[in-house]
């Protein structure tokens, strides 16, 4: 299987959390619309709270999942091509 959505999905992850980083977005209004457990945390937690690191980790991870579940979608997708073929 190739992972090349997954690859591209992670380095969105770490794109995102490096502009936060920087200072660019200073009220967090791109990384809590673009971050899945940013969504979580706001929702359940206290986001002031909530270490930044922590954030940081679980966003990558969560492209990172999300572009594997779509490699594999992917692969499914070949594999039954190639059968039918």
């Amino acid at each position: 299987m190739r992972y090349s959505v997954t690859i591209v999905a992670t380095l969105i992850g770490v794109a995102l959390c490096l502009y936060n980083y920087t200072g660019y977005d200073p009220h967090n209004f791109v990384f809590f619309m673009f971050s899945v457990p940013g969504w979580f945390a706001d929702l359940f937690l206290d986001i002031h709270e909530v270490s930044v690191v922590t954030m940081y980790v679980l966003t990558i991870a969560s492209y990172a999942v999300l572009g594997f579940i779509c490699d594999a979608i992917i692969a499914k997708n070949r594999r039954s091509r190639q059968s039918h073929d």
